[in-house]
């Protein structure tokens, strides 16, 4: 937990929830430590998180990372449709995105003219299973903060987050 309180400058609520499984909370904060040291970039690596998180519905996770997002100076733009789940206004990042998307959607099968749009967009196979990486430490962590019902911490509340509501 040492160096979640470095990266917020606290432990949020949401980590001192995870201890109570310290595997689950080990398990992540290794992941997370390994998934730092990928070959995508730190914007890249919100991106993904982000959309993983809005598209589990982590408001807690959003939140947070769209703090984190601003202490890496990402365009309000951007930020934005991320939170929206819109598209992003960098097509780099966007490929990013959909990637994730795709990823998630097809369980790993993306087909191939997806992963061509991928890699079209600079992006590499070693960034493609990064993504799984990304996605799998991410997923972990969207889904224990629901099943603990982790609440958002006041460092995080000028950041708010609501799922949209699913449209009929």
């Amino acid at each position: 937990m040492t160096a979640t309180a470095k990266k917020f400058g606290r432990v949020p609520s949401a980590v001192a929830r995870l201890a109570t499984s310290p595997e689950l909370l080990n398990g992540f904060l290794k992941l997370s430590a390994i998934f730092e040291t990928t070959t995508l970039t730190a914007l890249e690596r919100e991106v993904l998180i982000m959309t993983v998180a809005a598209r589990n519905e982590c408001h807690l996770c959003v939140a947070m990372h769209t703090a984190t997002l601003t202490r890496l100076s990402a365009s309000p733009e951007l930020v934005a449709a991320l939170r929206a789940e819109a598209p992003l206004p960098e097509p780099r990042l966007e490929a990013l995105r959909v990637f994730v998307h795709s990823v998630m959607d097809t369980r790993g099968e993306v087909p191939a003219d997806e992963l061509a749009a991928f890699t079209g967009a600079g992006y590499t196979e070693r960034n493609a299973l990064e993504v799984v990486l990304g996605i799998g430490t991410y997923t972990l962590s969207t889904f224990a903060n629901r099943l603990t019902r982790a609440p958002l911490d006041e460092a995080f509340a000028e950041h708010a987050w609501h799922a949209a509501p699913a449209s009929a």
